[in-house]
């Protein structure tokens, strides 16, 4: 029976080349000159560091830009809130989002129960895994993901015959 996973990754290796690109490039634009600016990565946690908010929405920029440019959606990107450091320095906590949460593996399951398709939907931890009995009806469940979640990035793996 045919089969394939619906999974949310990103590469931790990639985040961490961009997190270093970041950094480079801020300690080498002229109007960061003397600032505080900077990213710091731990694990999918990505903390930025600047001078006021709008520094912090510059570094912001150059991270979207440079994760774009590695193949990584910025969609997958979780803002908190802007926290005020000593001074008038402030800081945001990014979280890269990894795995489909339950909540969208419910939403995905229903809209392939609600499609009619002849198929199996199953949470199993981060992944949801679908099977069916033919590979074109399997096809046609990722055009219909595809079409009706575009608020979060999703892969396609594991398709087994």
């Amino acid at each position: 029976m045919p089969t394939f996973d619906i999974v949310s990754e990103v590469d931790k290796q990639e985040v961490k080349n961009v997190t270093d690109q970041v950094n480079k490039e801020v300690n080498t634009r002229f109007d960061f000159k003397g600032s505080d600016a900077r990213v710091e990565q731990v694990d999918y946690q990505l903390t930025i560091f600047a001078d006021d908010e709008f520094k912090l929405e510059q570094v912001l920029d150059i991270l979207r830009i440079k994760l774009t440019k590695r193949g990584i959606d910025v969609r997958c990107l979780d803002k908190g809130r802007i926290d005020k450091i000593s001074g008038n320095k402030v800081k945001q906590l990014v979280t890269v989002k990894t795995g489909v949460e339950t909540e969208l593996a419910k939403k995905i399951i229903k809209g392939i129960k609600d499609s009619k398709l002849k198929v199996q939907a199953s949470i199993q931890g981060e992944v949801v895994r679908v099977s069916g009995a033919k590979k074109d009806v399997l096809q046609e469940v990722i055009k219909l993901i595809k079409k009706t979640i575009d608020n979060f990035p999703l892969q396609f793996h594991n398709f087994r015959d």
